[in-house]
């Protein structure tokens, strides 16, 4: 038997639970606020803008740094933020089967272009005498998402965040996501998908629990 939920807006925190235990990691609570230099980055846009022959006086792009570095904040503020703190709340439970969260959808910053790549994470973990609430799961996603990267270790991280706090018999890490730069530009390949995974404990070194979770991925 195994759990899979598909919606996180339906997701449950487990908030009034009598067997909570939160963890003391340590960690200083970050700020939610960017300590981005908006300044700089509007200079910056003003910059490329001229490079490439524009002009950034001209009344359609006089706003545009602003939006520019508004926009590169939002992306970014997962850089400023510690994902790992949504998961020192977690709940004693007997329960030892796959628990799943599929469909998180997502969007990120290529680290090489600065552009875009949308698509969803599938993250599985069995429990190992505690579980955690699972829309903290979606969260850890959504934040380590808000920074430039690769796929891959974007993959490796939200694995490597789970392992760690929640101390599982076994993580599953999928991403499958569309990269703007392959799609607007260089190869142009719209609707080419990339897929990336990171598997950790018995999905990793059990091929029948692996295969489970693929099935429930794939339902």
């Amino acid at each position: 038997m195994s759990i899979a939920c598909q919606d996180v807006d339906l997701l449950t925190d487990h908030s009034s639970d009598d067997h909570e235990c939160v963890r003391d990691t340590g960690r200083q609570p970050k700020s939610p606020g960017t300590p981005v230099d908006h300044e700089a980055i509007k200079a910056a846009v003003r910059t490329i803008l001229t490079a490439v022959g524009e002009d950034p006086n001209r009344d359609g792009l006089l706003e545009t740094p602003r939006r520019v570095a508004k926009m590169y904040a939002e992306m970014f503020q997962g850089l400023h933020l510690d994902p790992a703190r949504h998961l020192d709340v977690t709940f004693e439970e007997s329960y030892d089967e796959i628990v799943l969260v599929r469909d998180i959808e997502f969007t990120s910053m290529c680290e090489h272009h600065l552009l875009p790549f949308r698509g969803v994470a599938h993250v599985a973990y069995i429990p190992n005498g505690r579980v955690t609430g699972l829309s903290k799961l979606a969260r850890v996603v959504e934040e380590v998402s808000r920074r430039p990267q690769v796929q891959e270790r974007m993959t490796q991280t939200i694995a490597d965040l789970i392992e760690n706090s929640l101390q599982s018999a076994a993580v599953g890490v999928i991403v499958k996501a569309e990269h703007s730069c392959m799609s607007i530009r260089g190869i142009r390949k719209p609707g080419s998908a990339t897929v990336t995974s990171s598997m950790r404990g018995s999905f990793r070194s059990d091929a029948a629990s692996r295969a489970e979770l693929m099935s429930l991925i794939n339902q």
